[in-house]
């Protein structure tokens, strides 16, 4: 029996395998070992998870998650898993959970658009070719945090159209100063941002919404797609963003010359049936 679990900064999906059988399924914050340190990484799996993960040792636990795309962040989140589960582990990208979970062993190009975004070459098990996504600072192009942060910055300049501004000072029962210390001195503001996208679909028939979305999205594609050879191949998308935002996220792609193919709100099920059939 194994443990697969995929984490973006937001909320983490642990499953517990027999074969191809699902044992147990429960979902916990998000983990991230660049926000986290250790010890609250390891208070928060033993504090959320249901006991049955934690009843014997089992053959392996597989981790998917953001922020794990280097050795020193990986090796923070593998002391963790291993001090929890006392089982042999494997800690890799969420990306490569993302790829592994649309594509499970076949080729193409991979993309994550949900709290954050990334894109990749893969070649059915690992992957070939990575366009830097560069966080929520410098990139994230398409991801809810760029799309909160956009939108944030306009309401502040009160840039956006004022009832709209109303509303979603009335929703959130902030204000400007708050709203900044929530971006400037939060441990996790990537999180805090990406919240306000779901605000945004809520008013996507708000040519404002619309524009603002799918200029996202656009620079998505333009600043992470197009350095791949993506003409002639579907690209698969997961994660909360390409599922609010199918419609303009296709005509994102389309007035770029790309396809989209797949788009799916989890990796979950691809992983299961990736690491099912294991040798």
């Amino acid at each position: 029996m194994k443990i697969i679990a995929e984490s973006s900064s937001t909320r983490t999906e642990w499953t517990l395998i027999d074969g191809p059988e699902i044992v147990e399924h429960a979902f916990t914050t998000g983990l991230n070992p660049y926000f986290q340190t250790r010890r609250e990484i390891s208070h928060s799996i033993r504090l959320e998870l249901p006991d049955a993960f934690f009843r014997r040792r089992w053959e392996h636990v597989y981790f998917y998650g953001a922020g794990c795309a280097n050795v020193e962040k990986n090796k923070i989140m593998e002391s963790s898993l291993i001090a929890q589960f006392k089982t042999p582990c494997t800690v890799k990208s969420d990306l490569l959970g993302a790829a592994r979970g649309l594509l499970v062993r076949s080729a193409g190009l991979a993309c994550i658009l949900g709290t954050g975004s990334n894109s990749c070459m893969y070649d059915g098990h690992e992957i070939t070719k990575n366009v830097r996504p560069l966080g929520f600072i410098l990139g994230d192009e398409g991801s809810n945090a760029h799309m909160g942060k956009q939108f944030i910055a306009d309401v502040l300049k009160e840039l956006a159209p004022h009832h709209l501004i109303d509303e979603f000072y009335d929703r959130f029962h902030t204000t400007a100063n708050v709203l900044m210390d929530d971006v400037y001195t939060n441990a996790l503001p990537s999180r805090s941002l990406a919240k306000y996208a779901f605000f945004l679909h809520e008013h996507i028939d708000e040519p404002y919404v619309y524009e603002l979305v799918y200029n996202s999205l656009s620079l998505f594609f333009a600043r992470n797609i197009g350095s791949y050879d993506y003409q002639d191949r579907p690209i698969s998308f997961v994660g909360s963003t390409c599922m609010m935002f199918e419609d303009i996220l296709r005509k994102a792609a389309a007035d770029f010359g790309a396809i989209v193919g797949k788009c799916a709100r989890y990796s979950m099920p691809g992983l299961v049936q990736y690491h099912s059939t294991d040798a």
